[in-house]
């Protein structure tokens, strides 16, 4: 019988690793997307018709049952909470990036695993062993030498985009304390229309008729957007965040895959460099599962 347990518990750490794996690229493949898309259309356009694609689809699925489920939900407020913090984090990150190199941004919000992992501990209560701090640190260093970034001090955008980490970082502790309480459709459902509420105001003064491939676009950012969301949501039911954080500098794999197959970006060959140590970290976190003893 206990090594039934074992089992399953390492089957369902797998699982919420092969779950993140998943959300990270979908959301690179999303960020793309809205790249392509923000040269003509607002980000509150983008995020609006994000979050109504999603909420139809959620709809579709589980119809007038889910919607009244979700707002009788008890952990309503604690996902309004989560949503205003990505919503704050996600305003930092953008207005920095008008003033940082991709390198610097990129380099400065990868910060976030670190945060996640520390937040873990005195948030959630979680044991950090050893192993998992060493592949969150392995994954960073991974990320400072792809971006190579010039030597910083402490300006504003840099103050913004450390903030916009330290946001995200406890959003997703947040998320793993509501996973664990509600479903991830539940879940979906009230931060899309946190969403959908709030970025509807400034749609009356930002609107711009989009064209017929920026209309597929927002479809296809709402469609990526939502799955993406809902393998995140079940990889935290599964896993720990302390085992996940470092799933996301998997982001910056894709992200210079996107840009290469989009753009034509040649990577340098850092990139190839601190992809090499980013992949190490994820190999280090399942090695140091399948070989941990369980209590």
């Amino acid at each position: 019988m206990a090594n039934a347990v074992i089992v399953d518990t390492r089957e369902r750490i797998y699982a919420g690793m092969f779950f993140t794996g998943i959300a990270y690229f979908l959301f690179s493949g999303q960020d793309a997307s809205i790249k392509l898309l923000v040269t003509g259309i607002s980000v509150w356009q983008i995020l609006f018709f994000r979050s109504a694609t999603i909420l139809a689809g959620a709809l579709a699925v589980g119809g007038r049952k889910l919607m009244v489920e979700s707002f009788r939900s008890p952990v309503f407020v604690p996902m309004l909470l989560r949503s205003f913090l990505i919503l704050v984090a996600w305003l930092c990150y953008y207005n920095a990036a008008k003033y940082l190199q991709l390198a610097e941004l990129t380099t400065i919000y990868f910060g976030a695993p670190v945060i996640v992992t520390l937040l873990s501990i005195f948030v959630l209560g979680e044991k950090v062993p050893l192993v998992r701090w060493v592949a969150v640190l392995i994954g960073f260093v991974g990320v400072y030498v792809a971006c190579d970034p010039a030597t910083l001090g402490i300006t504003a955008p840099v103050a913004m985009v450390l903030a916009a980490a330290s946001l995200w970082a406890l959003a997703i502790v947040l998320i793993r304390k509501i996973a664990l309480h509600e479903s991830t459709m539940v879940q979906i459902v009230l931060n899309n229309a946190f969403f959908l509420v709030i970025a509807g105001v400034p749609l009356f003064f930002v609107w711009q008729t989009p064209v017929p491939y920026e209309w597929f676009l927002l479809i296809g950012i709402g469609a990526v957007g939502g799955l993406a969301q809902f393998a995140l949501f079940e990889g935290m039911k599964r896993a720990p965040v302390s085992v996940i954080a470092p799933f996301e500098y998997t982001s910056l794999i894709w992200a210079f895959f996107f840009g290469y197959a989009i753009w034509g970006d040649v990577p340098r060959h850092e990139v190839f460099m601190g992809a090499t140590l980013i992949f190490l970290a994820g190999v280090v976190i399942i090695l140091g599962e399948r070989f941990r003893k369980q209590d």
